[in-house]
């Protein structure tokens, strides 16, 4: 159900809130995945994904290169041996009401081309609520296991899983190449037995079964996880030499007959209807199943039509998380802090006396801004009845997912008398400098730029983080302790550390917390990240709304760092070609682009960014596709209607071939392919001399003819 809240917002209050939701849910994701400590329930972090896809599909030429929607879970830990994954291990969508399953099929309908009436089964089964995990199996032996990590690349964690009952050693039967994916869990009674031997040795309890799973396949000693009871379900598979079957449900079977443990609950249906049917049923048991689910996936049963129908970033279309209803609960909030952001953002933080949410412990909630602590939305209309928070209010905490958790209620007849209104400041708490909201904003922001400590340090931390320039040694305390001591204020003088202090090893050394190797080590690494590709340095320089995915986008856009340089700066001529280049770019919007063009044309930050470039080697974008293809590295643009493949389809196909498919005809593009009904964009590629095709002819470039 979509948030009357939203329908509201500005473009500004929705540009805001993107950027809020896009840090709330990176560490949310780090929480869960890396660190196996959420500090907000699984339902508050669903809520807060779709409040971004909602604000998305509200608002799509603000969605942030670094978008919620476009990642998967969070980078591995430096702990363990990285795995490359041969089939990224993708995330699924999620449908929260009897609406959304409908959508989900009518979805799959429209992008296959069926009748809305068509016959499509689809399987069910329970949404186990443990950690993913892949088994490679090489001619029958287990060669390799590895957790999802972001998708593309986890952790390998093969001795752990080599001593879990439910993984079998060795298979007969089996494909040649078999990766087998499920998920690791652990029961409710096994969970209780395990805390209690903890309590009883004086070691670690834990929150829940989840992360009890969780840390227990991620030891790092593999005997400890053998006195772990940890269970395991297949569920799916990643890289074949042979197909296990026809149909989802076919090759379940296949891997049950194989030797592993699959879920009894899955079930064939043919209709929306059965599917809701059966997420009911299986709802009305899960307190009785003995082990955690939070809801019912949904997989199209044909493989042919799961292969056509294919992925987007992150997640399949033919699948789907039917996910249960949020919980709430009461506790009391102690304090309200305001922290300052590296845009200078004031964002408002509920302290709260800690309080479970359905197996999270929650101590933090986001409050938004001054108008949803006031009590009202950004148009003035009251919220929660127009009730305000105040510190020691006895409040509702939501649950749902993410770091920070909502405050949906308060009880006013539970209020002091001590409780005093809070008076949003209108100054920085951390350089004191004013503080303003621009009209139509509906956050306060800093205006002390690098003056201010907050927002200098929140940069650096970012130009150092892991999908930054990554530095080996120096993260957010080191960057911390560095700033404060005065060592660095901007990017550049990291790669002036040694430079500037001689040895840099002698001074280094010195200081708490360093030897003569950490220092050492430190000084090395720095040197050994002064090579990088030109996407991660885009990232790095904490441009706002210019995320980890945008920044890939204009890498590949200029290809070079000079290329960038001039065509970011002569787009600040807003009527002239560069700007029309720039916003040719499919999925760099107006906003976007207007923000990397102030970054670039503002006197101290182009400064500043210039000498860190000169501190750098900068690698060119190299665009990844097929070989041998003909369209490989060629700008393309579908108009009209296509008769042989939806539009989603098509740009799908041309991509997978290497081409970069932009939503606009430009001086940059290479091809349009008109089908019936082609208007403006025709028009203007034959007065630009661009190479209009039919489809027809495309399909012959392609090689699908």
């Amino acid at each position: 159900m979509s948030d009357p809240e939203i329908s509201r917002f500005t473009e500004e209050e929705a540009r805001t809130e993107l950027d809020r939701l896009a840090g709330l849910l990176t560490r949310a994701n780090e929480n869960y995945h890396l660190k196996d400590a959420p500090e907000i329930s699984d339902a508050e972090y669903d809520r807060l994904k779709r409040r971004n896809a909602e604000l998305e599909a509200l608002f799509p030429h603000l969605k942030r290169g670094d978008s919620p929607s476009e990642q998967v879970g969070a980078k591995p830990s430096d702990a363990f041996s990285k795995v490359t994954h041969a089939v990224p291990m993708l995330s699924l969508g999620n449908a929260f009401s009897d609406e959304d399953v409908w959508d989900f099929l009518q979805r799959n309908r429209r992008y296959l081309g069926l009748a809305n009436d068509a016959q499509m089964a689809v399987s069910a089964e329970p949404k186990i609520d443990g950690l993913s995990l892949s088994l490679r199996y090489i001619n029958g032996a287990l060669e390799q296991a590895a957790t999802r990590g972001d998708g593309a690349v986890g952790e390998n964690v093969t001795a752990n899983a080599r001593t879990i009952k439910d993984i079998p050693p060795a298979l007969s039967g089996a494909p040649d190449v078999l990766e087998v994916r499920g998920e690791v869990y652990m029961s409710h009674e096994d969970f209780a037995d395990l805390n209690e031997r903890q309590q009883a040795t004086g070691g670690k309890l834990f929150a829940n079964p989840r992360n009890a799973a969780a840390g227990s396949l991620r030891q790092l000693d593999a005997e400890i996880t053998r006195t772990r009871p940890l269970r395991f379900f297949a569920y799916a598979w990643g890289e074949l030499s042979a197909p296990l079957a026809e149909t989802q449900t076919g090759a379940i079977k296949r891997l049950k007959d194989l030797g592993f443990r699959t879920n009894p609950l899955t079930h064939l249906c043919e209709t929306a209807d059965e599917l809701i049917a059966h997420y009911q049923r299986i709802e009305a048991q899960r307190a009785t199943l003995g082990y955690d689910i939070d809801g019912v996936v949904y997989k199209v049963d044909d493989l042919a039509l799961q292969e056509r129908l294919g992925f987007r970033s992150t997640t399949p279309r033919w699948a789907v998380a039917h996910k249960f209803p949020a919980e709430l609960a009461w506790t009391r909030l102690e304090a309200i802090d305001i922290q300052v952001g590296r845009t200078g953002a004031l964002s408002p933080v509920a302290r709260l006396a800690p309080v479970t949410v359905g197996g999270v412990v929650v101590s933090n909630a986001t409050l938004h801004n001054e108008d949803y602590i006031a009590g009202r939305d950004s148009k003035g209309q009251p919220i929660r009845d127009g009730k305000d928070i105040r510190a020691g209010d006895w409040v509702q905490v939501y649950r749902a997912g993410d770091v920070i958790p909502k405050i949906a209620d308060v009880d006013l007849s539970q209020r002091p008398d001590s409780a005093e209104t809070f008076e949003f400041p209108h100054r920085c708490p951390e350089c004191g400098s004013a503080a303003v909201r621009d009209e139509g904003d509906a956050v306060r922001r800093c205006t002390g730029g690098l003056i201010c400590p907050a927002q200098a340090v929140e940069k650096l931390k970012h130009f150092v983080s892991r999908s930054a320039f990554d530095i080996e040694g120096l993260g957010a305390r080191q960057v911390e302790q560095f700033y404060r001591d005065g060592w660095i204020t901007e990017p550049a003088d990291i790669f002036r550390l040694r430079e500037k202090y001689g040895s840099g090893v002698r001074q280094l050394r010195n200081r708490e917390g360093w030897g003569e190797k950490s220092a050492g080590n430190l000084f090395d690494a720095i040197d050994e990240k002064r090579t990088i590709p030109l996407a991660r340095l885009i990232f790095s320089l904490g441009i706002r709304y210019v995320g980890e995915a945008a920044s890939g986008l204009v890498a590949l856009h200029y290809g070079t760092w000079e290329a960038l340089l001039e065509g970011v700066t002569s787009a600040a001529d807003l009527s002239g070609p560069a700007w029309e280049d720039l916003n040719s770019v499919d999925g760099i919007g107006a906003v976007m682009a207007q923000s990397l063009i102030t970054a670039f044309n503002q006197p101290s930050e182009r400064a500043s960014i210039e000498r860190l470039a000169g501190q750098l080697v900068i690698l060119p974008a190299e665009r990844v596709g097929t070989a041998d293809s003909p369209v490989t590295g060629k700008t393309v643009v579908f108009t009209g209607t296509l008769e042989t493949m939806t539009r989603a389809e098509a740009k799908v196909r041309a991509e997978k071939l290497g081409a970069k498919v932009s939503g606009s005809v430009s001086a940059k593009t290479d091809i349009l392919v008109a089908g019936p009904g082609a208007g403006s964009k025709a028009t203007k590629a034959n007065a630009l001399g661009v190479t209009v095709l039919d489809e027809e002819a495309w399909l012959r470039l392609i090689g699908d003819r």
